[in-house]
């Protein structure tokens, strides 16, 4: 329930922000709309907590700062690596496993290998990643683990 509630306001929230309109006909439509998401959403037994990850909020900002500093970081030691020409890299794949125990936890840690720039996750199976990297250090780092603990702290 407390889900539906969550799922309801938000809704109305986004509606009311974008549509900027608030005359008793228009917002009589937006609740019409809002509910009519709402009872579909439930129905499909959608609404649950990978669906609204609510759990996650408070710990998203400083992840997401953390991330921000990695992609900046993995930028610059790819533009370095262009700039020294193609002897200075070492293309791999490599798998990695990952200690996340939900699939949201796994999606959020490959979606984050391959923002980071110079890898990319290929294939997922179970806990295990296979993944691309334009240097063999990338690789290291991701087999250090520390975004894999980072993650994990999110989930």
């Amino acid at each position: 329930m407390r889900h539906i509630i969550i799922l309801s306001l938000s809704l109305a929230l986004f509606w009311l922000v974008n549509s900027g309109h608030y005359s008793p006909l228009m917002l009589s439509f937006g609740l019409i709309s809002i509910i009519l998401a709402v009872s579909i959403a439930h129905k499909m037994d959608v609404v649950d907590h990978e669906a609204q990850p609510i759990h996650l909020t408070t710990r998203l900002p400083a992840y997401f700062l953390w991330l921000t500093r990695e992609i900046v970081a993995s930028n610059l030691l790819v533009v370095k690596h262009i700039w020294l020409g193609n002897h200075s890299i070492s293309p791999t794949f490599a798998t990695i496993t990952a200690s996340q125990r939900t699939d949201m936890g796994k999606v959020i840690y490959a979606n984050s290998i391959t923002l980071t720039p110079g890898t990319v996750t290929v294939e997922m199976k179970d806990d295990k990643f296979l993944v691309h990297a334009l240097l063999e250090t990338s690789i290291k780092d991701l087999e250090a683990g520390e975004m894999d603990r980072r993650v994990s702290g999110v989930e």
